[in-house]
């Protein structure tokens, strides 16, 4: 009974368009992204977006070794920023505000960062950003990536 009726709006000049899915529009995040600092090397790849999800890995190696995995993925019909800093239990961060290059994910109750966000440059780095409150005082700590050439 649904196709017949899809097939006779269609008949009729009505069409019917097939939206992307929110992740969709974090494509631009997809790929290596490397910052080197102070010699310190920053990296995070991001795979996706498939299935509803992105995923990635951070390691960062110098004057601190440390790892993270990262997810974001489509969960009760909103977009969702899951951080596992050092293989722990996720901490999630849900969407706040998408635009056409920009993401931030906020989670208010969480210690530190209460907010996580991704933007890119006009000369096409991309930038993150964490912050949030530690004792009553803004903090914020900001990395400037370099897409990885293949």
């Amino acid at each position: 009974m649904k196709k017949i009726f899809i097939a006779m709006l269609c008949c009729a000049g009505f069409s019917i368009t097939v939206h992307a899915q929110e992740i969709d529009k974090l494509a631009w995040m997809a790929g290596t992204w490397t910052q080197a600092k102070d010699g310190e090397i920053v990296q995070e790849s991001w795979l996706g977006p498939r299935g509803k999800m992105m995923v990635a890995t951070n390691l960062t190696s110098g004057k601190r070794n440390s790892f993270e995995f990262l997810r974001i993925v489509e969960k009760d019909g909103a977009l969702a920023y899951l951080a596992s800093p050092g293989g722990r239990a996720p901490t999630e961060f849900k969407l706040k505000e998408m635009g056409e290059k920009k993401v931030v994910f906020e989670n208010p109750a969480h210690d530190f960062p209460q907010r996580v966000i991704y933007w890119i440059e006009a000369d096409g780095a991309m930038k993150a950003r964490i912050e949030g409150t530690i004792q009553g005082k803004e903090r914020g700590m900001e990395w400037r990536f370099e897409k990885t050439k293949s």
